[in-house]
């Protein structure tokens, strides 16, 4: 309910609404969906990149592993590690539609009105999942006749993993380009940076069984490689898996980390 105030009158005056953060995000994401809902060959042509590595890559592994990879299968072994690309790719490169904001002036005047601070930076990561999870269903329905079986409840807590991690790369993205707003080309400088080595020391695109020790130690350490194995086991209905629990924590973990470090930050923006 709305504060009640007396004027010097004596006549009775409703408060400001009390805002909800529920509702201040989802007119966030609201906000951010319509430019994809107007174009949405934006989003398939997002999906040029992981299609030409399934197209270009998978035959590759096969012909030169072939049964050597785990479960035997290239297309149940590559298309979620695929899938985890796309949330890593797209997830991370956010921060550049925010520094853009900052640069129109459009970031600032969304600071000026009643919306929570918590809620920019939500309702952003938000948006993200629904394009993330919209692309992930177009590449497993493309690699259907291809031979990829899918498990359809694996395929969706697959999705409920990847969103969650999304959500905490976008974060992490934000934050970013917050910290570099005056320095804009530093967020590609870093987003490079760590993307490769990160993507390279998950197993997402080769085994690592076959590495030297120390890239086998720096994979362990790395919470995407959790998440692969996560997203392979899922997709191949192995749902009860070690490998599940340990990708639900290590995106959870990402997904608090980022989301703790983004609101501070959206909440220090001016």
């Amino acid at each position: 309910m709305s504060a009640t105030t007396l004027t010097p009158t004596g006549t009775a005056t409703q408060g400001p609404p009390r805002r909800s953060l529920v509702r201040d995000t989802t007119i966030v994401m609201a906000r951010e969906l319509r430019p994809t809902l107007h174009d949405p060959f934006s989003v398939v042509f997002s999906l040029v990149q992981p299609i030409f590595f399934l197209a270009l890559f998978g035959p590759l592994l096969a012909g030169n592993l072939g049964g050597g990879l785990p479960g035997g299968d290239v297309w149940q072994w590559f298309v979620p590690a695929i899938l985890v690309m796309i949330s890593l790719f797209g997830s991370s490169t956010v921060g550049a539609n925010l520094l853009y904001e900052m640069q129109t002036g459009a970031h600032e005047r969304m600071l000026v009105t009643p919306l929570a601070r918590s809620s920019l930076l939500v309702g952003r990561a938000l948006k993200e999942i629904v394009t993330l999870v919209a692309q992930a269903a177009v590449i497993v329905l493309v690699m259907l006749p291809f031979g990829f079986r899918l498990h359809p409840v694996g395929a969706l807590l697959g999705l409920v993993l990847l969103a969650v991690l999304g959500v905490g790369i976008s974060s992490f993205s934000y934050a970013l380009a917050l910290a570099v707003r005056k320095q804009d080309w530093m967020f590609w400088v870093v987003q490079q940076t760590v993307l490769f080595p990160v993507m390279i020391l998950s197993g997402m695109l080769l085994p690592l069984e076959g590495g030297p020790g120390w890239m086998r130690a720096l994979a362990r350490l790395n919470p995407l490689t959790y998440v692969v194995d996560a997203e392979r086991a899922l997709f191949a209905g192995d749902l009860l898996a070690a490998p599940v629990l340990w990708g639900f924590a290590a995106a959870g973990v990402t997904a608090a980390l980022g989301l703790a470090l983004g609101i501070r930050s959206m909440r220090r923006s001016d």
